[in-house]
């Protein structure tokens, strides 16, 4: 294995259907295999409203703002990859801002019934007088709860694991890893390159969703018992109907907090101890990352050769089979605004990209 760099950027990337979409400072590339072998590469202007709102950059709520500007590019990227897929080629529908936000709500009440109200409830079973008699002012039954918590969580990736389409999203997101590996360390994006990276990277979505868990375990155990959040009203289900609303409602702190934990972690991998710390996020990623065939690194690739060409400008030589569509995005300095969809037959014919992680740092 090739030694892994110190240094890490700031663009990012997600596996979707029969590709991977990346997001730079000021773009979304999403790169998307169809059924006839052709590369279809969707560009797309990115501006985070922390751009628009500097105090949402601060410290946690960087996270949350983060974590919500990824759902909501993600599920886009998602609906987009699953049209090419399945057809060959860009309906030139794709989801509306509604739909997203329905998505996105519809989502996050699952994730909280599934993640928040379940535990709680089966903690509430099995700390009852008649079992355990632990009460919900010991941190001993928050303890509890989040151990059913991390039951759920890994007992849901090893189900998913197991499904065969879900199987292919992970070899994309095994091929995300090892591109963005290899531009961080500083080689030619090819596949060759990328091959010898591992598929597990410490700033991973997965990494993250563990560190949630565990985070929310201890502000739990220490807020409810401390600030008498256990017994709100006179009636027993009531006050434990509100701890579970409590509970959500902090769950975006705790987010915020997790992605503080990450970063701080994976800036300093060099550190035997902090490496120690991400390990079981690393551990974790071996659910949801499998090793991608070199034809789903060159999809990864082109995904993030592309993003940093649009960051870059330069396009001495787009594929002739490009413009789907027509019009502005809007953005005057974007020479893609004009092209909005290329397509390509293999990685070489979007060239070679000039730029290097000193351009783009993890911020």
């Amino acid at each position: 294995m090739m030694k892994l760099p110190t240094k890490f950027t700031s663009i990012g990337g997600q596996a979707v259907i029969e590709g991977v979409m990346m997001r730079s400072p000021h773009f979304v590339a999403i790169a998307v295999r169809k059924p006839n072998g052709r590369i279809v590469i969707k560009n797309d202007p990115f501006s985070s409203i922390v751009q628009k709102y500097p105090f949402l950059g601060k410290p946690v709520l960087r996270g949350v703002v983060t974590l919500i500007e990824s759902m909501v590019h993600g599920m886009g990227a998602l609906s987009y990859s699953a049209q090419v897929a399945s057809e060959g080629e860009d309906t030139g529908e794709k989801l509306s801002t509604g739909a997203i936000l329905v998505s996105m709500g519809s989502a996050f009440l699952m994730g909280m019934g599934l993640f928040v109200a379940l535990p709680h409830y089966l903690t509430v079973l099995m700390t009852s007088e008649s079992a355990l008699g632990i009460s919900p002012k010991s941190p001993l039954f928050h303890l509890l709860d989040g151990a059913m918590k991390m039951g759920i969580l890994l007992s849901y990736v090893y189900l998913i694991a197991l499904m065969k389409d879900i199987k292919r999203v992970f070899q994309y997101h095994g091929a995300e890893h090892k591109s963005i590996y290899t531009f961080e360390s500083g080689q030619d994006l090819t596949v060759e390159n990328a091959r010898r990276f591992p598929t597990l990277h410490p700033r991973c979505g997965t990494s993250f969703l563990l560190f949630l868990v565990l985070i929310s375990i201890i502000v739990f155990s220490i807020i409810f018992p401390v600030f008498g959040l256990t017994d709100l009203t006179q009636t027993k289900w009531l006050n434990h109907v509100l701890m579970i609303v409590i509970k959500m409602a902090l769950m975006m702190p705790v987010a915020g907090l997790a992605y503080e934990f990450i970063k701080m972690c994976a800036c300093r991998m060099q550190n035997p101890i902090f490496r120690a710390i991400i390990w079981p996020g690393m551990v974790l990623q071996k659910l949801t990352t499998r090793e991608p065939t070199d034809d789903q690194l060159e999809v990864a690739l082109a995904s993030l050769r592309q993003v940093l060409k649009l960051e870059k400008e330069e396009f001495p030589d787009l594929p002739a089979a490009a413009a789907a569509g027509g019009g502005s995005h809007g953005t005057p300095r974007l020479k893609t605004a004009r092209v909005p969809q290329i397509e390509i037959g293999q990685l070489a014919e979007l060239g070679y990209v000039h730029a290097s992680v000193a351009e783009f740092p993890e911020n």
